[in-house]
């Protein structure tokens, strides 16, 4: 079975973005702007339109099986407006993602969006977490490590600010992905360097920390291939030996708790993750549709098929499966895979 780790609902009706564009809207006029949470008029039909000639025909031409699906990345935007703003937004599409859920059970699992919003508790993230999680049956988060869109100006991840949040992902047993949003800073282009650094950055932040040793259940899924770690991977390792006597963990410690996608868009970037990354800490994804969405020239073939790249890669049979399925299952326990399938 192939289960991709990483899909985002980039295709929603216009109705949805209507709704922001109104939140944004008020907000200029007034920065504290509360509002109520209201309702957006999205018929399952028009859910289901958004889907077949998008996701659903890829998976389908592309031979997967199934897709851990969470809100568009881009859009989740923590660093506009204020909590009340990041709150109602993060609930509606959450709510959007359940119900494409219940209409395609074979298809998709639902993986959340916190309300993060920089500046205040972590309570609210808290709260939408249990929400999804313990009534509506999602089986991950995605968790930004940069609220305030590129400014990097809020708490590193191993701060006591998110000490709440990682307690009750232990908790529910949940991984979260650890996945920024737009950047409004211009030094940053989002999905070409700010998604990229934040990854690297990340990565870092958990090696320089130990945190891990706080929550040895936790899970992280870096996505993107990792940023720049799988090509560094010497440096870290140096780094983490060379400062063991400092408390930094050695990287065979810090990778019983990372996990790196495969949304590595060419055949050399896949073979390096793969040949440096251990198998058991390499899941398949595809961030279809995402950043990425045309075909290489050179190859005739889409950047974002990366499937084909984990099938030409120099890897065993059993190594394949555990890329493929085995790895996702471990790492995210709440799945439950459509009636009929097993790993």
């Amino acid at each position: 079975m192939i289960i991709d780790c990483h899909g985002h609902y980039t295709t929603a009706p216009p109705q949805l973005g209507h709704y922001r564009d109104a939140q944004k809207t008020a907000l200029e006029l007034d920065p504290g702007h509360v509002g109520e949470k209201g309702s957006i008029d999205i018929s399952d039909d028009e859910l289901r339109d958004s889907l077949e000639a998008n996701q659903l025909r890829l998976q389908r031409e592309r031979d997967i099986d199934f897709t851990l699906f969470s809100p568009r990345a881009s859009w989740m935007g923590h660093h506009i407006g204020n909590e009340h703003t990041s709150r109602f937004w993060s609930e509606h599409c959450n709510d959007i993602i359940r119900r494409i859920c219940d209409l395609y059970p074979n298809n998709f699992a639902p993986v959340c969006q916190l309300p993060q919003s920089p500046g205040v508790p972590i309570d609210s993230s808290i709260r939408e977490l249990r929400r999804c999680v313990e009534e509506m049956g999602f089986v991950g988060c995605n968790l930004n490590p940069d609220p305030s869109g590129g400014m990097w100006d809020g708490p590193p991840l191993f701060d006591p600010y998110w000490r709440p949040l990682f307690e009750v992902m232990c908790e529910l047993d949940v991984p979260a992905m650890i996945h920024v949003s737009d950047t409004c800073n211009p030094h940053f282009h989002s999905t070409g360097s700010h998604y990229l650094g934040a990854d690297t950055t990340a990565f870092m932040q958990a090696l320089t920390s130990g945190l891990f040793r706080d929550f040895p259940t936790m899970r992280w899924v870096i996505p993107h291939g990792g940023g720049a770690v799988p090509y560094h991977w010497g440096r870290f390792k140096g780094m983490a030996e060379g400062n063991a006597a400092a408390g930094w963990p050695l990287l065979d410690e810090l990778m019983q708790n990372i996990f790196f996608d495969t949304c590595v868009y060419h055949q050399p970037g896949i073979d390096l993750l793969v040949d440096v990354v251990p198998t058991d800490n390499v899941l398949f994804a595809s961030e279809m549709v995402g950043a990425v969405k045309g075909k290489n020239p050179d190859t005739g073939e889409y950047y974002d098929d990366t499937k084909l790249y984990i099938d030409r890669a120099d890897l065993t049979r059993d190594e394949r499966t555990k890329i493929f399925e085995a790895n996702v299952q471990r790492v995210y326990p709440r799945l439950q895979l459509p009636t009929g399938t097993s790993a």
